[in-house]
């Protein structure tokens, strides 16, 4: 029987697509809107679920794919790099009250 207590959603998964993986086998991806969470998964199939930063110390490689200035977000755990979904309004810049 289904617990009452959590609602059944009809809508399906977001999944964050592979944008792209770089030569020491760091996986890109494109976040979905909103997203905080890594939805990596390991060998066994659990998943990551790190927190994602801002990460501002990229490599040459990344430069010279997404830009010098690009928007990168870093799994704290398994360091699977994150693009912003195009969707977004970047967050980039200061904060205004």
């Amino acid at each position: 029987m289904a617990n009452p207590k959590y609602a059944v959603s009809d809508k399906p998964v977001p999944v964050a697509e592979l944008v792209a993986t770089l030569s020491d086998g760091t996986k890109v991806k494109r976040r979905f809107p909103r997203m905080r969470a890594c939805n990596e998964k390991d060998e066994k199939g659990k998943l990551c679920a790190g927190h994602l930063k801002r990460w501002y110390f990229f490599g040459d490689e990344v430069k010279q794919k997404f830009g010098p200035e690009a928007e990168v977000y870093r799994c704290e755990h398994c360091k699977t790099l994150y693009l912003p979904h195009p969707e977004e309004e970047p967050r980039s810049g200061t904060l205004c009250y």
